[in-house]
């Protein structure tokens, strides 16, 4: 997945969510991500974590997915996969949520998004910047996170930049 932005999106922060579950994601994430408009998705990407894409970059690429899966299974393709099928049905139905980011980046957590999250209001989270993506993380599943993943932060760079 490609952004229309040459910007990388990098930097951590930390923000408190409010007792209306909003949080403000910081200019320096906020403006790259809206530089294509104020939609943008929400997903659930793994445990503690939730991420925020720009939505010219977030649903085409979901709308080609479904595409995909819609055509194969009108070519039968999928016809002994089907409990594979349901399973992705599932959780396609509630990963993602399309948001609106509100004056001063402001940002309302969704219903579920926030459970997924584990977060109450008045607790903080981690805003990274994910290179393509802003990411918000539970502090604890973030350095949980950093801790297994720093190890190979090396190789992963040079691989990246060779």
């Amino acid at each position: 997945m490609t952004s229309p932005s040459p910007e990388l999106l990098i930097g951590e922060f930390v923000r408190t969510l409010d007792e209306r579950h909003r949080i403000a994601i910081p200019t320096e994430l906020a403006e790259p991500l809206m530089a294509h408009g104020e939609r943008c998705v929400i997903a659930k990407e793994r445990d503690g974590c939730l991420s925020l894409w720009a939505g010219v970059v977030w649903e085409p690429r979901i709308a080609s997915a479904v595409e995909v899966i819609r055509s194969k299974l009108t070519a039968g393709l999928l016809a002994q996969r089907v409990g594979e099928v349901q399973q992705l049905g599932r959780l396609l139905s509630t990963r993602h949520r399309p948001v609106t980011l509100a004056a001063r980046g402001r940002l309302v957590l969704p219903e579920g998004f926030r459970e997924f999250l584990g977060v109450e209001p008045g607790g903080d989270l981690v805003i990274v910047g994910a290179a393509v993506c802003v990411e918000l993380w539970r502090p604890d599943a973030w350095q949980g996170f950093v801790a297994a993943e720093m190890p190979q932060f090396r190789d992963r760079f040079d691989q990246l930049t060779a």
